[in-house]
């Protein structure tokens, strides 16, 4: 991977660091504990429910897709950043974007 193809990454890296941060932040704030005080019918409470399961689901997600981005970002600067742990090609840079956590190539991610 050359200095121009890092950079770049580091940039989408970075960019999505952010939007990822700030999508944490939202699904915490829907996922807050919902009180039993609040006046909503049976049920719209189901539904708060329902819903809350949905956004912590998303916000595990999210949780994990951060820590592959930080993670990335600590390594984009080591020599085999972008390598392929197995084989030792290059994993295209879009597969780097789409799962920053990525240490095997598309090939070798399919054999196991």
């Amino acid at each position: 991977m050359n200095k121009e193809e890092r950079k770049k990454i580091h940039a989408a890296l970075l960019l999505e660091k952010e939007k990822t941060e700030s999508k944490v932040a939202d699904l915490k704030e829907l996922t807050k504990p919902i009180s039993p005080e609040n006046a909503i019918g049976r049920v719209s409470r189901m539904d708060a429910i329902n819903n809350k399961s949905i956004n912590e689901a998303a916000l595990r997600t999210s949780e994990s897709k951060l820590r592959n981005l930080n993670l990335a970002l600590e390594r984009i600067h080591e020599d085999d950043f972008g390598k392929c742990n197995m084989c030792d090609a290059d994993i295209p840079m879009g597969r780097l974007l789409v799962m920053p956590g990525s240490s095997k190539c598309v090939r070798c991610a399919g054999r196991f």
